[in-house]
């Protein structure tokens, strides 16, 4: 009895961890500190983004879709509050739209009036190397000059997002 006892409480043990886990990383598979993994991708005008041209530069990558009302709700900030600011200094975002054809990413910029680039990731090959395949998205992962994470959001929170605008601003001060 004392056995099944211990065997209960390891499990709960266990199970407790891996989901304080899971919440705390939100999703992701990378973590602040982390390289930045390597992709490429192309546009919506067709162009290809390699986000290794980039090393030098700050990035932001937004994970993104259509059918997602929080990104909907989030990506008039990025615009006016990162992309407006800052697009003429060194810093790149992309918005990477997950599992959508071109149509429907290129329609998706329309409706939201956001100008900075869009990236197509068909079955969510580039999502993949950030976050969990089953985890949603809205999400920003914040790249600096020598290509480590320095940011991860999730979801729009206008706390976590502000802090991110700092982070960005701070960042394109440093030369």
């Amino acid at each position: 009895m004392k056995t099944i006892y211990l065997n209960v409480f390891f499990l709960f043990l266990i199970t407790s961890f891996t989901c304080q886990s899971q919440e705390n990383n939100r999703g992701y598979i990378v973590e602040v500190g982390d390289e930045a993994p390597g992709f490429q991708a192309q546009l919506i005008n067709g162009e290809n983004v390699n986000l290794k041209d980039h090393r030098g530069q700050v990035v932001m990558l937004q994970f993104t879709a259509s059918w997602c009302g929080v990104c909907r709700e989030e990506m008039p900030h990025i615009e006016e509050e990162i992309w407006q600011k800052h697009k003429d200094d060194d810093l790149l975002v992309v918005g990477i739209d997950r599992d959508e054809p071109p149509e429907t990413v290129k329609k998706f910029a329309e409706q939201t009036g956001v100008t900075y680039p869009l990236a197509l990731d068909p079955d969510a090959e580039i999502f993949s190397l950030y976050a969990e395949k089953k985890a949603g998205v809205t999400r920003n992962v914040l790249i600096d000059r020598k290509g480590e994470i320095v940011f991860l959001t999730r979801l729009f929170n206008p706390e976590e997002f502000s802090a991110l605008v700092n982070k960005i601003d701070e960042l394109m001060k440093k030369e």
